[in-house]
């Protein structure tokens, strides 16, 4: 099956994705990808949702109204960070390598870029997770870090990259 963008509608996560969101992140498949705790249920998204604030970006990426994509932005709220902030995401594993996740980074750093105004974006991620690995590097990450032993995950350590994303200012050379 072939995505068009046009198949992919962003919106932002509200009250209505709830369940397709826990169901995201509750997919084995993903679990084992991202720093969630397996069975997580709706209400600790709920309050996830409910700490939404100026200072974070909450998307979800629907087709025909079913949730197959996730994305979390937040600015760090410390004065001297605050040029900077951190993602993390999920893709439904049937919607994955069809250009949801792009969607979604897309959007997301052009809010950080254009109205957050982050000069850095940074994130974590399983250093044997090549596809994430290869759609941060094609929006400009850059690994700047190892983290061996970092998580648990189907009970072995496993390691993780530290990547970020500078934006170049204007008159900076």
């Amino acid at each position: 099956m072939t995505v068009t963008d046009a198949a992919i509608t962003l919106e932002r996560f509200n009250e209505f994705h709830l369940v397709g969101v826990t169901a995201l992140y509750n997919d084995p498949a993903v679990t084992r990808q991202v720093l969630q705790m397996p069975y997580q249920s709706v209400e600790v998204w709920r309050k996830r949702l409910e700490a939404d604030n100026e200072r974070s970006l909450k998307l979800v990426a629907l087709h025909q109204g079913v949730v197959v994509g996730e994305l979390g932005l937040e600015q760090f709220s410390r004065i001297r960070r605050s040029h900077a902030g951190s993602f993390g995401m999920g893709v439904v594993p049937a919607w994955q390598g069809k250009g949801v996740g792009s969607k979604l980074l897309a959007a997301a750093l052009d809010i950080a870029d254009n109205w957050m105004n982050l000069r850095r974006v940074e994130l974590s991620v399983y250093a044997d997770n090549e596809a994430a690995i290869g759609l941060y590097r094609k929006f400009g990450f850059e690994t700047e870090g190892l983290f061996r032993d970092y998580a648990v995950r189907d009970g072995a350590y496993v390691d993780t990259l530290s990547m970020a994303r500078l934006r170049r200012m204007p008159n900076s050379d």
